[in-house]
């Protein structure tokens, strides 16, 4: 499936339906929509709502995928949707047997002529997204979709939504709660989703207003988040006072190594670089003078902020390791596709930093509230959607703008703001920044990737053209290459 910009360009502005039909609902059919959704926002001027409306699309098409398949398995069972005992017996297997055997269930609804319909309109200066498939849904089932509308009325914070108990059986639970707060988040009513039957056909329907759209940032938590970055100290004075000598151009590197050598941590973190991987050296140094000088003053002063920053946060917080084991292999990883695709050395630093400090904001929601960000991480992972989207739902910034606050309170330059703030949205950083936050972004999502949070299809493209990167066997490789070097040099240590 090719998308035909042309075509979009053409059904919108001329107000005609564009329809995609489908029985199965695969994974590349789901791609398809998500890109043509994109190239309408795109012809309407808002694609800054393009994840919101993208898992709003995705939670119906596939609730109606659900629906197809669950008449398919009734139909197998023998078992009458519209009694309620057989109904309930049906349910309690239903999501394990489907699961499963999920092929011989999807072919089963497409010999009996289950199709969903996903219809994109522009009228006016509305929006509608429509996804039809052809049954009708029960009484039981519509009770149970506007009942999760009518909970979603009653949410102050996310974590009230994960915290309710709702019923994973169905299709339509903790999903369409989601979906009505996307709503909320742009300023929509509730009304703006509506679900309905009409000659045989279950119709849920997005209707998007651009008038009424207003992005603003919840301040269900904001108030909480920014009182917690200002309660973080400044750098500890024996910190600030190497800065200052190493921003003195009348410094000797003897003055240096002697400030290092009053901080055992730092001097141990400084020998730690110096003997890595990353300078390849014949033997080991192990004289601070001799560490300095292959270091150099700028791999220093990068030094100082990862070691400042996880001096403040480990005293602060607890249990931290996770997030530092996971940022050191995003750093490896970055500082050697640096190597690899971009080859310019001075840059180097600033990309390996950046990898260490790419989340640091996830350590503030991660403190205030641990159950929500464990609960966002595996919804998101379920829903193959960013972590990013219901951290602002949730919290009012998301984990990149907290880590970008943070780093803008304790001086941090510009290119390491850029890589913690943008390492999500690669395109909304400055060009001058465009090859640091690039590098740390694949990174970060070559983690992703082996963790399987995400596909390669959700991987930015611009980024993966700037690496020539084309195709899923390529980006593999690339991976595989890197995991394997980086348990070698972490077995060194």
């Amino acid at each position: 499936m090719k998308l035909n910009r042309a075509q979009i360009k053409r059904v919108t502005n001329s107000s005609i339906p564009l329809t995609i039909k489908t029985y199965t609902l695969s994974h590349d059919t789901e791609v398809y929509l998500e890109e043509i959704l994109e190239a309408f926002l795109t012809e309407l001027g808002y694609t800054e709502i393009k994840d919101q409306l993208a898992y709003c699309l995705r939670e119906l098409a596939v609730n109606a995928k659900k629906a197809n398949t669950k008449r398919a398995y009734f139909l197998e069972k023998d078992l009458n949707l519209e009694d309620p005992d057989e109904y309930d017996e049906g349910m309690k297997t239903f999501k394990e047997e489907t699961l499963e055997n999920i092929q011989y269930y999807l072919q089963k609804q497409k010999e009996q002529g289950l199709y969903i319909k996903i219809i994109f309109h522009t009228q006016g200066k509305t929006f509608n997204i429509t996804v039809r498939n052809n049954v009708e849904i029960t009484r039981k089932e519509q009770i149970r979709v506007f009942d999760r509308i009518a909970r979603s009325r009653a949410f102050t914070s996310m974590e009230e939504a994960f915290a309710t108990v709702l019923d994973n059986s169905e299709g339509a639970g903790l999903g369409i709660v989601i979906l009505i707060l996307m709503l909320k988040k742009m300023g929509l009513e509730e009304d703006s989703f509506s679900i309905d039957m009409e000659e045989g056909e279950t119709i849920a329907a997005l209707s998007i207003p651009f008038s009424d759209i207003q992005l603003e940032k919840t301040d269900l938590l904001t108030q909480a988040i920014l009182r917690e970055v200002e309660s973080l100290p400044q750098f500890p004075d024996n910190i600030i006072n190497l800065q200052k000598l190493i921003a003195d151009p009348d410094s000797e590197i003897a003055d240096i190594a002697r400030q290092i050598s009053t901080d055992p941590m730092l001097t141990a973190d400084l020998l730690k670089l110096v003997n890595s991987a990353q300078f390849m050296l014949p033997k080991k140094v192990d004289n601070i003078v001799e560490a300095v000088k292959l270091v150099g003053m700028k791999g220093v002063r990068n030094l100082l902020y990862t070691h400042g920053t996880q001096k403040i946060l480990n005293e602060k917080y607890q249990d931290m390791r996770s997030l530092w084991d996971h940022s050191y292999r995003t750093a490896f990883y970055a500082y050697h596709l640096a190597r690899s695709f971009i080859k310019k050395k001075d840059i180097l630093d600033d990309i390996y930093v950046g990898g260490i400090l790419h989340d640091l904001g996830k350590i503030i929601i991660a403190t205030l509230h641990p159950e929500l960000l464990d609960r966002i991480i595996s919804f998101c992972a379920e829903k193959e959607i960013p972590t990013r989207m219901l951290e602002d739902l949730s919290v009012g910034f998301n984990h990149a703008e907290i880590g970008a606050m943070i780093a803008e309170k304790w001086n941090f330059p510009e290119q390491l703001v850029a890589a913690i703030r943008h390492h999500h949205e690669p395109n909304e950083t400055d060009e001058n920044f465009a090859d640091v936050v690039y590098t740390v972004y694949l990174a970060n999502a070559l983690t992703a990737l082996e963790r399987e949070q995400i596909t390669f299809e959700q991987i930015d493209k611009n980024v993966l053209n700037d690496f020539g990167i084309q195709t899923t066997d390529h980006l593999t490789k690339i991976q595989e290459r890197l995991d394997k070097a980086f348990l070698q040099q972490r077995s060194h240590f």
